[in-house]
Order: structure tokens, then C-alpha cells, then sequence
């Protein structure tokens, strides 16, 4: 999920906004100053019903963030890595790297987000009980009797057993835990979402044609979004049955051509790109870690007659952009990094961060092509066949 606003870091963790939020923060705000509060309190100026309907929409946002720094933080402590969270048009999101080992950690990590929710909405559900027994303005009750229903509407919604849904990944680690088999679990979770993305949408649509207006479209356009998110992860479980065990070191191309980045692009058209078969090289300092990553498409786009005066280093991807691994990592684990400026690359990396391997599309596409002939060749020898652990090339 691309992330329009950086709003800062969480421990550790970069929190963002993609502009889908502004739809949220429209239908909040139109929702509750011109139609909710109006209705309850109308003797009261607009500009009363803006500023709590402002507040309010501060405080939901803020609740969906606790609601995806809960997960993001559960799954940093089982050793997942979290690239970020960014809310956006559906609510919040947050982007993990890798894939938990257990399904013990598995339910803890889907299960501490709605768990987030409720506490959430029994916190503001006691703030509206207070101030109204303390006789407060009506309109900071109503707001408050809001958020209280949003948050434990938000924790019953998401725990529905579908994928995506936080529900779905309950399943998912419950049925993994019954049968010991994560990609059986992650595919009946993937296909219980679609089943209830198509309800979502015949419901939305059934709304919008017998009055239901926007809110009907709402949604169906919400079930849309969950049906392609369930197949997505639908096929992520079928590359997870072919590449389960497969590590980066498995696939990665070892030792690649590295160059410093203060090289020109003539120098390094001349004594590198000519000598050389690659289409990508890594930039390393003296030390050998990684400065960068230079593709000859990105050398391309460069002028001829700027070439002798423009340096590597000040068109390649930066290194904080270059989705990087170690060796012994799950090539699982990448593929969902393996995005952005790098082309498709990303880098293996040793402790020290030193540059170790290099890892393309074609090098994933050949590891599922040997998948497929490790799955599908019948054993040389008699007996049950069970899939070996795949070699390095």
C-alpha cells in the first residue's frame, strides 16, 4: 500500500496516510455534523456540530491506528519484520514482511486487533456514561456514544471467519493448529473470503437498487475489495505450497558484479556494462555494503551527452528502497518487498549488511518452475514420493 503522507514512526514502525483516508474522514464528518448530531440536538449552531464532528473523526482514525499498531507490534514480537501501517481508504493496514512460524502466534497476532477494538469502544462507551452523568454538553456524549459503537462494530465486523478479515486469519491459525497444515488453513481462509466478498456485494448492490443509495455502494465496493484480497491470498498459499522451503540463498545469484557508486555512467559503460551480462548492479562502499542498485534501464533514461558528468550513485536506487534479505531468509518472506524503485531486485545481504547475492524475477520464476517438476515428476525409486528440499541452483 503506497503511502500519499508519512505521518512518523511508532516504535520503530512508519505510520502513513494514502489518500483513500479522505473518503473516510468525509463520510465521517458529513455523517455526523450534517445528518446525526443535527438530528439529535438541533437547536445548536453548524459550527458546533463541525468542531465535535472533527474531533470525533480524529479519535475513529486514531482508533483504526491502534487497531493496526496492536497487530504490527504482536507480530515484531514473534519475529516478523512490519514495513509500515498506512490508513487508507478501507480503514488501516499493516504491511507485514514475513510470514509467523506458529500458529499459536498466528491466532495472537489476528486476534489482539478486534481484542484492541473492544477495548476501545467499552473506553469511549464509559467516557459518554460519564459525561452524561456529569451532565456535559449532548452533542460530547453523542460523540463519544459514537466512537463507542464504531470500535465494537469495527471489532464484530473484522472477526467475521474470512480472509482478509482479522476473523479469517483465526481461522486460519485454528485450522492450522487442527491439522498442521498452514497452506490447507490459508486456503480455506482465502475462500471463505471470497465467499463473504460476494455476499458484501449482492447485499451493497440489493441496497443501492431499493434505496440503500451510497451506503449500498459502500458496500459492494467493500466486498469487491475483499473478494480480490481473498484470492490474493489464495495464490499467495499456492506459492507457499511450492516454495515453502526454499531460502533466499536457494535462488539467489551469488557474489554479483558490485560497483562504487562515484563511478560515471561512461566509465561504467565502457569497463562494465560492455564486459559484464547483467542487467543489475549493486552499489557498495568500500566496505562492500550496499550504497544503491543501478539497473542498465536506469542508465538508459539518461541522456548520452550527460553521461561523462553524471555519477551512479545519483541515479540508482537508494539503499533504504532496495529490498534486501539474508541468506537464510524464506524467499517467501521477500517476494512481498520486492517492489518500487529496485526494478523487481532486491539484494542479499550478510550480518555486516556486506553484499552477498542478488535476486530477480527470473531467478523466482525458475525456483517455481522447478517446483512444479519437483511436484509433478513421479519418484525414481519405489515407495511414497515426498517432495525434496530444493538445491541450489
Amino acid at each position: 500500500m503506497r503511502q500519499s503522507v508519512r505521518l512518523g514512526r511508532i516504535a520503530g514502525i512508519q505510520i502513513g496516510a494514502n489518500w483513500g483516508v479522505l473518503v473516510i474522514v468525509a463520510l465521517v464528518m458529513v455523517g455526523l455534523a450534517g445528518a446525526r448530531f443535527p438530528g439529535q440536538y438541533p437547536d445548536r449552531p453548524a459550527v458546533a456540530y463541525w468542531t465535535v464532528a472533527a474531533v470525533a473523526v480524529v479519535l475513529f482514525l486514531a482508533s483504526l491506528l491502534a487497531h493496526e499498531l496492536a497487530h504490527a507490534l504482536v507480530a515484531k514480537a514473534n519475529g516478523v519484520r512490519v514495513e509500515r501501517i498506512t490508513l487508507w481508504l478501507f480503514g488501516g493496514v499493516a504491511e507485514l514482511s514475513g510470514q509467523v512460524r506458529r500458529p499459536g502466534a498466528d491466532f495472537a497476532v489476528a486476534i489482539v486487533g478486534p481484542a484492541t477494538s473492544v477495548v476501545l469502544g467499552v473506553v469511549f462507551g464509559g467516557l459518554a456514561l460519564g459525561l452524561d452523568a456529569a451532565g456535559a454538553d449532548g452533542l460530547l456524549v453523542s460523540g463519544a456514544a459514537y466512537l463507542a459503537v464504531v470500535n465494537l462494530m469495527l471489532a464484530i465486523f473484522n472477526l467475521l471467519p474470512a480472509a482478509p478479515l482479522d476473523g479469517g486469519r483465526v481461522l486460519r491459525a485454528t485450522v492450522w493448529k487442527l491439522t498442521g497444515d498452514r497452506v490447507r488453513a490459508a486456503v480455506l481462509a482465502a475462500r471463505a473470503g471470497r465467499v463473504l466478498g460476494l455476499a458484501l456485494i449482492v447485499l451493497g448492490l440489493g441496497l443501492a437498487l431499493f434505496g440503500g443509495g451510497l451506503g449500498g455502494l459502500w458496500w459492494a465496493l467493500l466486498g469487491w475489495f475483499v473478494v480480490n484480497a481473498a484470492q490474493a491470498e489464495e495464490r499467495f498459499a499456492g506459492l507457499d505450497r511450492r516454495l515453502g522451503g526454499v531460502r533466499v540463498a536457494d535462488v539467489m545469484a551469488r557474489d554479483p558484479v558490485t560497483v562504487p557508486s562515484d563511478v560515471t555512467l561512461s566509465e561504467f559503460v565502457s569497463a562494465m556494462a560492455m564486459r559484464y551480462r547483467f542487467s543489475t548492479y549493486p552499489l557498495v562502499d568500500a566496505s562492500g555494503r550496499l550504497t544503491g542498485l543501478v539497473t542498465l534501464n536506469r542508465i538508459r533514461a539518461v541522456p548520452v551527452d550527460r553521461r561523462d558528468t553524471t555519477r551512479l550513485g545519483e541515479i540508482a536506487c537508494p539503499p533504504q528502497e532496495v529490498p534486501t534479505a539474508r541468506a537464510d531468509e524464506p524467499l517467501l518472506d521477500l517476494l512481498p518487498r520486492m517492489a518500487g524503485c529496485s526494478d523487481g531486485r532486491a539484494v542479499a545481504v550478510d550480518d555486516q549488511g556486506r553484499v552477498v547475492g542478488l535476486v530477480s524475477g527470473s531467478d523466482i520464476a525458475r525456483a517455481l518452475a522447478l517446483a512444479e517438476l519437483r511436484d509433478t515428476d513421479p519418484p525414481a525409486v519405489a515407495g511414497p514420493y515426498r517432495p525434496a528440499r530444493p538445491v541450489a541452483p
